[in-house]
């Protein structure tokens, strides 16, 4: 099946995201290998690489705020423009306090790790930043929250969706720094937009609810990008 354009979208952001991830990496560990501390927010020579990433996701967040025909209907259903009625019954949302539950887990290992100095500032960031490449795998290949834990059919019909940034700069909340706070800020502001627009309009966010999450409207096909990946593994698994 030929890729859709809010595929491509995904693609593009995973390959983006990685050379970010990279490229701050390699500054980290070159950073480390001449004795600087505090790389990226206190290294004033990477303030740049900082600064491009800073504005990056910055841009990505306000432009969430708004409604977008090249984004994914995962996150754009809390528009009123993307809501068309269905006479259906609700239903539960599985799943969501044991996301909670991990991540809080996960990023309080992390902070233990900082507030006991085994990991320093520029770690916290490239830890944000590989967060920011798991989100597009989890989009485009394999997601362990919506296989694991949710149970939901695909990324449209996600409720987590727009978590996504607040999850991904969860490590940053414990560094006092303007591009950290602006991030987390921002990051924030989107996940109460979401929430107080799931808490006033939750048929917006039900398959049941809303026509324009069914799979008879869907224009993305992200489900069928995955499991021909997962036919193509099976298939290369049973070759060896």
């Amino acid at each position: 099946m030929k890729l859709s354009k809010i595929s491509l979208m995904h693609i593009y952001k995973l390959i983006s995201r990685s050379v970010l991830f990279l490229v701050a990496l390699a500054l980290y560990i070159a950073s480390r290998i001449h004795g600087a501390n505090g790389i990226f927010f206190g290294y004033e020579q990477n303030n740049i690489v900082l600064f491009v990433i800073w504005f990056a996701f910055l841009v990505e967040m306000v432009l969430r705020f708004f409604p977008s025909p090249t984004e994914s209907m995962g996150c754009q259903k809390q528009f009123r423009r993307n809501y068309i009625p269905a006479d259906a019954s609700p239903t539960p949302h599985k799943g969501v306090f044991a996301v909670i539950l991990s991540w809080v887990i996960l990023n309080g290992i992390i902070a233990a790790l900082y507030y006991t100095d085994v990991i320093d500032s520029g770690i916290l960031l490239l830890i944000a930043l590989f967060y920011s490449v798991c989100d597009m795998i989890c989009i485009l290949f394999y997601c362990p929250f919506q296989t694991l834990m949710m149970k939901n059919k695909c990324c449209t019909t996600c409720r987590i969706y727009n978590w996504d940034y607040a999850m991904m700069f969860t490590p940053l909340l414990f560094v006092r720094n303007f591009y950290a706070i602006t991030l987390v800020l921002a990051a924030l502001l989107l996940l109460i937009r979401w929430e107080v627009t799931a808490l006033k309009f939750p048929e917006r966010f039900q398959e049941s609810q809303n026509e324009n999450l069914h799979c008879k409207n869907c224009k993305e096909k992200l489900c069928h990008h995955k499991t021909q990946l997962q036919i193509f593994l099976k298939k290369r698994k049973g070759l060896h």
